[in-house]
């Protein structure tokens, strides 16, 4: 179960920073072989690609059998629950809701002469990475598909492997529901490659996003630069801050659901009082007993679960702006009360009737969120993470002469003679 640490206890610090510290951006053992099968696919293309998928998928392709066709989507729905079908298009809504309240237009300034604008763009072909097989993830490529299509991304191309032939039929309903058409079922780091340099069959893009393991996750870190990705990705996380009045049923089943993600996933707990780490930990015991997933809940409490007990609700929120989460989780009394307290926090939940599922599911704003305390510089995925923006400018001559003075001084500060020619010709030019 979670350790427990007393801010007054001695191994505080140690403890302490080890949860500071937790986001490890690369592991030299999996960068060695993940640049391997990225030079491997730049060089070779779908021959590569190919030969990788029989290997890690246990399933032979040829380049005209990558693409998944209509007829598989067509199949999917008549296999699905219709009742799931109902469930994913209601969550759809509430996220494109949500989206498209973040569209941005661009702007002009006019004044004397002179002509400023600010012009925003679509990126024109977005890579999304879908975890794949039997443990598919609808909701994930509702979360990074919506927004790329609210933003007018023309063209959205979806990578999702498909171990020993199976491809999840909600995650093709969720691309259908998106508006994706494009899909390959190639996933891993060769997937990521071809999206970065494109193959014969797989289009080059222009940003790659979306979910994937240590192996994943290094590659496209290692692309970045020549294509542009969403965010340097960690284990999930969630942080509660707890008072004495919280319900520990609900505590207990927030944290178990966090640690249910995967044996990495950190779960951390500040609670105010003793006697309520007491009951959630019972709580947490009786309820871990009937999960499905019960090894693996507990591996990541034992090993990335920790309980600090707190003074008062002001520490426990500075701390949680030092630990910056990726979800955080207000268990306390009028918890809008503290809410501008809060700065660095991936997605924040008010209230015990907010379980933090809501968020990753159907409330509405993206569920990609920063982790690894990366909240303190990066946003959840948005629609400004697919669209670029240009500068547009304009002077009259009037201008020029006018203004070009101030041009003509910095640059010879600057030793750029000839940044400040580019004004003294056609000032002193009569033509």
């Amino acid at each position: 179960m979670m350790k427990t640490v007393h801010v007054e206890d001695r191994r505080f610090k140690a403890v302490y920073r080890k949860v500071l510290h937790r986001l490890d951006v690369g592991d030299r053992t999996i960068e060695k072989t993940v640049r391997k099968i990225l030079d491997d696919v730049r060089e070779k293309g779908d021959k590569a690609v190919l030969r990788y998928t029989e290997k890690f998928d246990r399933l032979k392709l040829t380049p005209d059998q990558m693409r998944v066709d209509a007829d598989q989507t067509r199949r999917a729905y008549e296999k699905a629950d219709p009742a799931v079908v109902e469930s994913l298009q209601y969550a759809a809504d509430r996220i494109t809701a949500f989206h498209e309240k973040q569209k941005k237009e661009g702007f002009t300034v006019q004044n004397d002469g002179i002509y400023l604008a600010q012009r925003v763009h679509p990126i024109e072909r977005v890579g999304l990475y879908v975890p794949g097989g039997k443990a598919a993830y609808p909701s994930s490529v509702l979360m990074n598909a919506i927004p790329a299509r609210v933003a007018g991304v023309p063209r959205l191309v979806i990578v999702s492997p498909s171990p020993d032939g199976v491809l999840n039929p909600y995650m093709l309903i969720a691309a259908d529901i998106a508006g994706v058409t494009e899909i390959y079922r190639i996933g891993g780091v060769q997937a990521v490659g071809a999206l970065a340099y494109g193959t014969e069959t797989i289009p080059k893009v222009d940003k790659i996003v979306g979910p994937g393991n240590q192996y994943v996750a290094a590659a496209k870190r290692l692309v970045y630069g020549l294509v542009d990705i969403d965010m340097i990705a960690g284990p999930s996380e969630l942080l509660i801050i707890a008072d004495d009045r919280a319900n520990p049923t609900y505590v207990a089943s927030d944290l178990l659901s966090q640690a249910e993600h995967d044996e990495e996933a950190v779960v951390i707990f500040l609670a105010t009082s003793k006697s309520l780490v007491e009951k959630v930990e019972r709580e947490m015991k009786a309820q871990l007993a009937r999960l499905p997933r019960k090894k693996i809940a507990t591996t990541s409490l034992r090993h990335h679960g920790v309980t600090f007990i707190v003074p008062d609700l002001k520490q426990a929120i500075a701390m949680s702006n030092e630990i910056a989460p990726e979800h955080l989780s207000l268990f306390v009394a009028e918890p809008f009360a503290y809410l501008d307290g809060i700065v660095h926090a991936g997605s924040v939940f008010l209230g015990e009737q907010t379980p933090q599922a809501l968020g990753d599911y159907i409330a509405g704003p993206n569920h990609v969120l920063p982790t690894g305390g990366t909240a303190r510089f990066f946003s959840p995925l948005c629609v400004d993470d697919f669209v670029k923006r240009s500068s547009v400018i304009s002077y009259s001559r009037e201008a020029l002469e006018k203004s070009g003075q101030h041009l003509v001084r910095i640059a010879e500060v600057e030793g750029l003679e000839a940044h400040a020619n580019m004004v003294r010709i056609r000032v002193n030019n009569n033509a």
